[in-house]
Protein backbone atom coordinates (compact mmCIF):
# COMPACT_ATOMS: atom_id res chain seq x y z
CA UNK A 1 0.00 0.00 0.00
CA UNK A 2 1.26 3.39 -0.58
CA UNK A 3 3.20 5.50 1.94
CA UNK A 4 0.74 8.48 2.75
CA UNK A 5 3.54 11.07 2.17
CA UNK A 6 5.51 9.19 -0.70
CA UNK A 7 4.75 11.78 -3.21
CA UNK A 8 6.28 14.51 -1.15
CA UNK A 9 9.37 15.86 -1.72
CA UNK A 10 11.43 17.68 1.16
CA UNK A 11 14.43 20.48 0.70
CA UNK A 12 15.84 20.02 4.09
CA UNK A 13 18.38 22.55 5.66
CA UNK A 14 18.15 21.21 8.93
CA UNK A 15 21.14 19.90 11.00
CA UNK A 16 21.98 18.83 13.91
CA UNK A 17 18.22 17.57 15.75
CA UNK A 18 15.25 19.91 16.03
CA UNK A 19 15.06 20.18 12.14
CA UNK A 20 16.29 16.36 11.46
CA UNK A 21 13.95 15.13 13.72
CA UNK A 22 10.87 16.13 11.92
CA UNK A 23 12.10 15.53 8.84
CA UNK A 24 13.06 12.10 9.77
CA UNK A 25 9.08 12.16 10.86
CA UNK A 26 8.73 12.88 7.27
CA UNK A 27 11.20 10.11 6.05
CA UNK A 28 9.11 7.50 8.35
CA UNK A 29 5.87 8.58 6.34
CA UNK A 30 7.44 7.96 2.71
CA UNK A 31 8.58 11.77 1.91
CA UNK A 32 11.70 11.67 -0.06
CA UNK A 33 14.15 14.15 1.85
CA UNK A 34 17.08 15.72 0.17
CA UNK A 35 19.30 17.01 3.01
CA UNK A 36 21.37 19.68 2.10
CA UNK A 37 24.92 19.65 3.52
CA UNK A 38 27.79 21.93 3.87
CA UNK A 39 30.87 20.24 1.44
CA UNK A 40 33.84 18.48 3.51
CA UNK A 41 31.98 18.96 7.20
CA UNK A 42 28.36 18.40 6.47
CA UNK A 43 25.62 18.77 9.27
CA UNK A 44 27.24 19.54 12.78
CA UNK A 45 25.86 16.50 14.47
CA UNK A 46 28.35 14.28 12.33
CA UNK A 47 31.03 14.86 14.92
CA UNK A 48 28.87 14.04 18.08
CA UNK A 49 29.23 10.69 19.75
CA UNK A 50 29.17 7.88 20.16
CA UNK A 51 31.37 7.29 17.29
CA UNK A 52 31.06 3.36 15.78
CA UNK A 53 33.95 3.02 13.09
CA UNK A 54 34.33 6.71 13.19
CA UNK A 55 30.50 7.71 11.79
CA UNK A 56 28.32 9.29 14.44
CA UNK A 57 25.59 6.64 15.53
CA UNK A 58 23.62 10.14 16.86
CA UNK A 59 23.95 11.18 13.27
CA UNK A 60 22.88 8.05 11.61
CA UNK A 61 19.94 7.76 13.95
CA UNK A 62 17.96 10.59 12.92
CA UNK A 63 19.41 11.26 9.31
CA UNK A 64 18.82 7.24 7.85
CA UNK A 65 16.62 7.18 4.39
CA UNK A 66 17.39 10.55 3.60
CA UNK A 67 19.69 11.72 0.52
CA UNK A 68 22.70 14.37 0.89
CA UNK A 69 23.35 16.73 -1.49
CA UNK A 70 26.78 18.99 -1.11
CA UNK A 71 26.59 22.99 -1.80
CA UNK A 72 28.26 25.42 -0.98
CA UNK A 73 25.64 28.12 -0.19
CA UNK A 74 28.40 31.39 -0.43
CA UNK A 75 28.34 30.39 -4.03
CA UNK A 76 25.82 32.28 -6.43
CA UNK A 77 25.49 29.38 -8.45
CA UNK A 78 24.69 27.54 -5.44
CA UNK A 79 21.64 29.52 -4.75
CA UNK A 80 20.33 29.73 -7.94
CA UNK A 81 20.66 25.88 -7.94
CA UNK A 82 18.46 25.55 -5.07
CA UNK A 83 16.15 27.93 -6.38
CA UNK A 84 15.63 25.55 -9.09
CA UNK A 85 14.80 22.60 -6.64
CA UNK A 86 12.55 24.58 -4.95
CA UNK A 87 10.29 24.86 -8.01
CA UNK A 88 10.42 20.65 -7.62
CA UNK A 89 9.37 20.43 -3.98
CA UNK A 90 6.73 20.51 -1.67
CA UNK A 91 8.86 21.34 1.59
CA UNK A 92 11.89 23.61 2.69
CA UNK A 93 12.44 22.88 6.14
CA UNK A 94 15.60 25.20 7.95
CA UNK A 95 16.70 25.25 11.71
CA UNK A 96 19.07 28.29 11.05
CA UNK A 97 18.91 31.52 13.36
CA UNK A 98 16.24 33.89 12.49
CA UNK A 99 17.59 35.81 9.55
CA UNK A 100 19.77 33.36 7.51
CA UNK A 101 17.82 32.22 4.96
CA UNK A 102 16.97 35.70 4.33
CA UNK A 103 20.64 36.87 3.77
CA UNK A 104 20.76 33.74 1.32
CA UNK A 105 18.74 35.20 -0.76
CA UNK A 106 16.44 31.96 0.31
CA UNK A 107 13.93 33.56 2.79
CA UNK A 108 9.96 32.62 2.27
CA UNK A 109 9.06 35.44 0.70
CA UNK A 110 11.28 34.81 -1.99
CA UNK A 111 10.92 31.43 -2.37
CA UNK A 112 7.21 31.61 -2.19
CA UNK A 113 7.44 33.56 -5.41
CA UNK A 114 8.98 30.92 -7.15
CA UNK A 115 6.44 27.87 -5.60
CA UNK A 116 3.68 29.55 -4.27
CA UNK A 117 2.55 25.83 -3.01
CA UNK A 118 5.72 26.09 -1.13
CA UNK A 119 5.39 25.12 2.95
CA UNK A 120 8.69 26.74 4.47
CA UNK A 121 9.16 25.27 7.83
CA UNK A 122 11.27 26.92 10.04
CA UNK A 123 12.55 25.65 13.54
CA UNK A 124 14.64 28.28 15.56
CA UNK A 125 15.35 28.52 19.74
CA UNK A 126 12.95 31.32 19.72
CA UNK A 127 11.14 32.07 16.49
CA UNK A 128 10.96 35.00 13.84
CA UNK A 129 9.60 37.30 15.88
CA UNK A 130 10.41 38.41 19.79
CA UNK A 131 12.78 40.06 21.20
CA UNK A 132 14.42 37.27 21.53
CA UNK A 133 14.27 35.95 18.01
CA UNK A 134 18.27 36.66 16.78
CA UNK A 135 19.74 34.66 19.90
CA UNK A 136 21.52 32.17 19.96
CA UNK A 137 19.68 28.60 21.13
CA UNK A 138 20.57 24.97 22.45
CA UNK A 139 17.79 22.60 23.75
CA UNK A 140 19.32 23.58 27.84
CA UNK A 141 19.13 26.64 27.00
CA UNK A 142 15.07 26.60 26.18
CA UNK A 143 14.47 23.92 28.84
CA UNK A 144 15.70 26.66 31.34
CA UNK A 145 13.86 29.15 30.15
CA UNK A 146 10.82 27.27 29.24
CA UNK A 147 10.66 26.49 32.81
CA UNK A 148 10.54 22.26 32.69
CA UNK A 149 13.85 22.41 34.54
CA UNK A 150 12.77 24.65 37.66
CA UNK A 151 10.27 21.73 38.06
CA UNK A 152 12.80 18.74 37.22
CA UNK A 153 14.39 16.93 39.99
CA UNK A 154 14.47 16.19 43.59
CA UNK A 155 12.08 18.02 46.06
CA UNK A 156 14.62 20.86 47.20
CA UNK A 157 17.75 20.14 44.69
CA UNK A 158 19.55 21.48 42.24
CA UNK A 159 18.40 22.38 38.43
CA UNK A 160 18.13 19.04 36.55
CA UNK A 161 17.99 19.16 32.81
CA UNK A 162 15.63 16.64 31.15
CA UNK A 163 17.22 13.51 30.40
CA UNK A 164 16.85 13.60 26.82
CA UNK A 165 16.83 16.74 24.12
CA UNK A 166 12.92 17.48 24.58
CA UNK A 167 13.56 21.51 23.34
CA UNK A 168 14.51 20.22 20.09
CA UNK A 169 12.52 17.29 19.86
CA UNK A 170 9.51 18.95 20.60
CA UNK A 171 10.02 21.59 18.40
CA UNK A 172 10.89 18.77 15.77
CA UNK A 173 7.53 17.23 16.32
CA UNK A 174 5.34 20.74 15.90
CA UNK A 175 7.58 21.74 13.18
CA UNK A 176 5.99 18.24 11.46
CA UNK A 177 2.39 19.18 13.03
CA UNK A 178 2.74 22.32 11.65
CA UNK A 179 3.85 20.90 7.91
CA UNK A 180 1.32 18.53 7.77
CA UNK A 181 -1.81 21.07 8.72
CA UNK A 182 -0.18 23.13 5.72
CA UNK A 183 -0.32 20.61 3.84
CA UNK A 184 -4.24 19.60 3.89
CA UNK A 185 -5.12 23.39 3.69
CA UNK A 186 -2.77 23.50 0.63
CA UNK A 187 -5.62 21.00 -1.38
CA UNK A 188 -8.19 23.61 -0.86
CA UNK A 189 -6.36 26.94 -1.11
CA UNK A 190 -3.46 26.12 -3.05
CA UNK A 191 -1.10 27.76 -2.01
CA UNK A 192 1.55 26.89 0.97
CA UNK A 193 2.40 28.36 4.22
CA UNK A 194 4.87 29.48 6.19
CA UNK A 195 5.28 27.35 9.45
CA UNK A 196 7.01 29.27 11.93
CA UNK A 197 8.33 26.72 15.21
CA UNK A 198 10.10 28.18 18.59
CA UNK A 199 12.01 25.60 20.45
CA UNK A 200 11.15 27.77 23.59
CA UNK A 201 7.17 28.01 22.62
CA UNK A 202 7.33 24.40 22.92
CA UNK A 203 8.43 24.02 26.77
CA UNK A 204 5.97 26.16 27.58
CA UNK A 205 3.66 24.37 25.60
CA UNK A 206 4.36 20.90 27.18
CA UNK A 207 4.27 22.31 31.30
CA UNK A 208 0.58 21.46 30.89
CA UNK A 209 -0.43 21.16 35.04
CA UNK A 210 2.46 23.82 35.76
CA UNK A 211 0.86 26.71 34.11
CA UNK A 212 -2.86 25.83 34.95
CA UNK A 213 -1.23 25.50 39.29
CA UNK A 214 0.22 28.66 39.19
CA UNK A 215 -2.80 30.31 37.77
CA UNK A 216 -5.23 28.73 39.94
CA UNK A 217 -3.51 29.08 42.99
CA UNK A 218 -0.58 32.06 42.55
CA UNK A 219 1.68 29.34 43.68
CA UNK A 220 5.08 28.62 41.95
CA UNK A 221 5.56 24.83 40.91
CA UNK A 222 9.13 23.20 42.23
CA UNK A 223 10.68 19.96 41.79
CA UNK A 224 9.14 16.97 43.36
CA UNK A 225 10.89 13.92 42.31
CA UNK A 226 8.98 11.44 41.15
CA UNK A 227 5.84 12.06 42.65
CA UNK A 228 2.91 13.78 40.27
CA UNK A 229 1.47 17.17 42.14
CA UNK A 230 -2.12 16.40 41.93
CA UNK A 231 -2.30 12.89 41.75
CA UNK A 232 -1.82 10.19 44.82
CA UNK A 233 -0.56 7.65 45.36
CA UNK A 234 1.36 8.25 42.16
CA UNK A 235 5.08 7.44 42.25
CA UNK A 236 8.04 5.75 42.85
CA UNK A 237 7.83 3.89 45.78
CA UNK A 238 11.21 1.67 47.12
CA UNK A 239 10.74 -2.26 46.64
CA UNK A 240 13.32 -5.32 48.24
CA UNK A 241 15.65 -4.46 45.36
CA UNK A 242 14.97 -1.36 43.54
CA UNK A 243 12.05 1.08 42.32
CA UNK A 244 8.35 0.29 40.87
CA UNK A 245 6.21 2.98 40.09
CA UNK A 246 2.50 2.76 40.71
CA UNK A 247 -0.54 4.90 39.54
CA UNK A 248 -4.05 5.27 41.43
CA UNK A 249 -5.36 7.72 38.70
CA UNK A 250 -8.63 7.61 40.82
CA UNK A 251 -10.10 6.52 43.88
CA UNK A 252 -11.81 3.11 42.50
CA UNK A 253 -8.01 2.42 41.45
CA UNK A 254 -6.60 3.25 45.04
CA UNK A 255 -9.61 1.44 46.64
CA UNK A 256 -8.63 -2.04 44.15
CA UNK A 257 -4.88 -1.22 44.94
CA UNK A 258 -6.10 -0.99 48.96
CA UNK A 259 -7.86 -4.58 48.82
CA UNK A 260 -5.03 -6.56 46.90
CA UNK A 261 -2.39 -5.04 48.89
CA UNK A 262 -4.41 -5.89 52.74
CA UNK A 263 -4.39 -2.43 53.44
CA UNK A 264 -8.21 -2.02 53.13
CA UNK A 265 -7.57 -0.12 57.08
CA UNK A 266 -6.15 2.73 54.64
CA UNK A 267 -9.62 3.31 53.15
CA UNK A 268 -11.29 4.25 57.08
CA UNK A 269 -9.17 6.94 56.99
CA UNK A 270 -10.28 10.66 56.40
CA UNK A 271 -6.79 11.81 55.11
CA UNK A 272 -6.76 9.55 52.33
CA UNK A 273 -9.96 9.51 51.41
CA UNK A 274 -10.16 11.07 48.33
CA UNK A 275 -7.57 11.99 45.71
CA UNK A 276 -7.42 15.61 47.15
CA UNK A 277 -6.95 14.57 50.81
CA UNK A 278 -4.52 11.64 49.50
CA UNK A 279 -2.48 14.76 47.60
CA UNK A 280 -2.85 17.02 50.14
CA UNK A 281 -1.52 14.16 52.92
CA UNK A 282 1.67 12.33 50.30
CA UNK A 283 4.17 12.73 52.68
CA UNK A 284 2.50 10.48 55.48
CA UNK A 285 0.77 8.41 52.94
CA UNK A 286 4.22 7.67 51.10
CA UNK A 287 5.36 6.01 54.71
CA UNK A 288 2.79 3.12 54.10
CA UNK A 289 3.29 2.59 50.48
CA UNK A 290 6.88 2.37 51.06
CA UNK A 291 5.95 -0.21 53.89
CA UNK A 292 3.67 -2.02 51.71
CA UNK A 293 6.11 -2.04 48.38
CA UNK A 294 9.31 -3.41 50.54
CA UNK A 295 7.70 -6.45 51.15
CA UNK A 296 7.92 -7.82 47.66
CA UNK A 297 10.93 -7.49 44.17
CA UNK A 298 9.50 -4.58 41.84
CA UNK A 299 9.39 -7.69 39.21
CA UNK A 300 7.01 -9.65 41.93
CA UNK A 301 4.76 -6.29 41.95
CA UNK A 302 5.15 -5.33 38.65
CA UNK A 303 3.14 -9.06 37.55
CA UNK A 304 0.77 -9.27 40.33
CA UNK A 305 -0.63 -5.31 40.14
CA UNK A 306 -1.15 -5.02 36.54
CA UNK A 307 -2.60 -8.77 36.66
CA UNK A 308 -4.68 -7.40 38.72
CA UNK A 309 -5.63 -3.92 36.60
CA UNK A 310 -3.74 -1.64 39.04
CA UNK A 311 -0.86 0.46 36.93
CA UNK A 312 2.54 -0.35 37.65
CA UNK A 313 5.66 -0.37 35.87
CA UNK A 314 9.81 -0.66 36.55
CA UNK A 315 12.38 1.97 35.95
CA UNK A 316 14.19 0.80 33.37
CA UNK A 317 16.97 1.33 31.97
CA UNK A 318 17.89 1.95 28.48
CA UNK A 319 19.40 -1.65 28.16
CA UNK A 320 16.28 -3.13 28.93
CA UNK A 321 14.54 -1.65 26.21
CA UNK A 322 16.31 -4.21 23.94
CA UNK A 323 15.11 -7.06 25.44
CA UNK A 324 11.56 -5.86 26.15
CA UNK A 325 8.56 -8.19 24.26
CA UNK A 326 6.58 -4.83 24.24
CA UNK A 327 9.04 -3.03 22.58
CA UNK A 328 9.61 -6.03 20.17
CA UNK A 329 6.19 -6.49 19.22
CA UNK A 330 5.78 -2.78 18.24
CA UNK A 331 8.81 -3.27 16.38
CA UNK A 332 10.01 0.12 18.49
CA UNK A 333 13.58 -0.77 17.84
CA UNK A 334 14.71 -1.21 14.32
CA UNK A 335 17.99 -2.53 12.84
CA UNK A 336 20.29 0.08 9.83
CA UNK A 337 22.71 -1.79 7.72
CA UNK A 338 25.25 1.40 7.89
CA UNK A 339 28.02 1.07 5.39
CA UNK A 340 31.48 0.92 7.11
CA UNK A 341 29.26 0.51 10.34
CA UNK A 342 27.63 -2.54 9.77
CA UNK A 343 24.27 -3.25 11.55
CA UNK A 344 23.42 -0.24 14.37
CA UNK A 345 20.00 -0.83 16.06
CA UNK A 346 17.95 2.78 16.10
CA UNK A 347 14.41 3.56 17.34
CA UNK A 348 11.42 2.82 14.85
CA UNK A 349 8.67 5.08 14.20
CA UNK A 350 6.15 5.68 17.04
CA UNK A 351 2.85 6.21 14.56
CA UNK A 352 1.42 3.34 13.17
CA UNK A 353 -0.72 3.20 10.45
CA UNK A 354 -2.82 0.78 8.74
CA UNK A 355 -1.73 -0.96 5.47
CA UNK A 356 1.80 0.50 6.09
CA UNK A 357 3.99 -2.55 7.42
CA UNK A 358 6.75 -1.93 9.67
CA UNK A 359 9.74 -3.44 7.10
CA UNK A 360 7.84 -0.21 4.78
CA UNK A 361 9.72 2.31 7.48
CA UNK A 362 12.91 3.32 5.66
CA UNK A 363 16.14 1.58 6.70
CA UNK A 364 18.20 2.47 4.36
CA UNK A 365 21.37 3.94 5.69
CA UNK A 366 22.08 7.68 6.30
CA UNK A 367 24.03 9.25 3.77
CA UNK A 368 27.75 10.16 3.29
CA UNK A 369 28.10 13.97 2.79
CA UNK A 370 27.07 14.93 -0.97
CA UNK A 371 26.61 11.05 -1.85
CA UNK A 372 23.63 11.92 -3.93
CA UNK A 373 24.91 14.93 -5.30
CA UNK A 374 24.55 13.61 -9.09
CA UNK A 375 21.65 11.25 -8.26
CA UNK A 376 19.42 14.75 -7.00
CA UNK A 377 20.74 16.85 -9.99
CA UNK A 378 20.07 14.40 -12.66
CA UNK A 379 16.54 13.67 -11.39
CA UNK A 380 15.13 17.03 -10.54
CA UNK A 381 16.95 19.18 -12.49
CA UNK A 382 18.24 17.07 -15.71
CA UNK A 383 22.03 18.21 -15.48
CA UNK A 384 24.15 16.58 -17.88
CA UNK A 385 27.47 15.09 -16.57
CA UNK A 386 29.38 17.67 -17.99
CA UNK A 387 27.28 20.29 -16.36
CA UNK A 388 27.61 18.61 -13.07
CA UNK A 389 31.68 18.07 -13.71
CA UNK A 390 31.43 22.19 -14.28
CA UNK A 391 29.53 22.35 -10.96
CA UNK A 392 32.61 20.31 -9.27
CA UNK A 393 35.41 22.24 -10.86
CA UNK A 394 33.94 25.19 -9.83
CA UNK A 395 33.50 23.88 -5.88
CA UNK A 396 29.67 24.52 -5.75
CA UNK A 397 28.91 20.68 -5.15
Amino acid sequence: MRKPLEHIKVLDFTRVLAGPYCTMIFANMGAEIIKIERPGSGDDSRDFGPFMNGQSAYFVSINRGKKSIALDLKSPKAIELVKELVKEVDIVAENFRPGTMEKLGLGYEELKKINPRLIFATMSGFGQTGPYSKRPAYDMIVQGMGGIMSITGEEGGAPVRVGTSIGDITAGMFGAIGVLAALVDREISGQGRMVDVAMLDGQLSILENAISRYTATGEIPKPLGARHPSIAPFEAYKTKDSYVIIACGNDVLWEKFCKLTDREDLLTMDIFKTNADRTHHVDELKKYMNEIFGQKTTAEWDEYLNKNGVPCSPINTVDKLFTDPQIEARKMLIEVDQPGVGKIKIAGNPIKLSGMEEQEIPKDPAPQIGEHSELILKKYLNYSDEKIEELKKDNVI
